[in-house]
């Protein structure tokens, strides 16, 4: 006969070194997005809600928006910010952006 018959080779199961080897890249892309990626985008978070909740009367902020304010009372979640005098608007502390410069602490002498 023309065709010959073809017999697949008995080749048994993967050892466990191949499976691992396997794996290499893709533990090493993880490694990779979280030093790169994951922990700091968690550590400026971190930074932003220490600033948040540092937040006290007088100090100078900027809105996510842009707007430069003067805190003037501190709730749980929003601040009361000055624009200007006689201008206040409740601010939710979330959307604040950055902190420009910190009050002086008050004496409670």
């Amino acid at each position: 006969m023309f065709i010959s018959p073809a017999y697949a080779q008995a080749g048994g199961a993967p050892a466990g070194g191949d499976f691992i080897i396997q794996l290499i890249p893709l533990i090493l892309i993880f490694v990779i997005f979280y030093f790169f990626l994951i922990r700091p985008q968690q550590k400026k978070a971190k930074e932003h809600k220490a600033m948040i909740d540092g937040l006290r009367r007088g100090d100078q902020i900027i809105t996510q928006g842009g707007v430069y304010a003067k805190v003037t009372k501190v709730m749980d979640d929003a601040v009361e910010a000055e624009l200007a005098p006689n201008v206040k608007v409740k601010v939710v502390k979330s959307t604040v952006a950055a902190l420009v410069s910190k009050s002086e602490p008050a004496n409670d002498n």
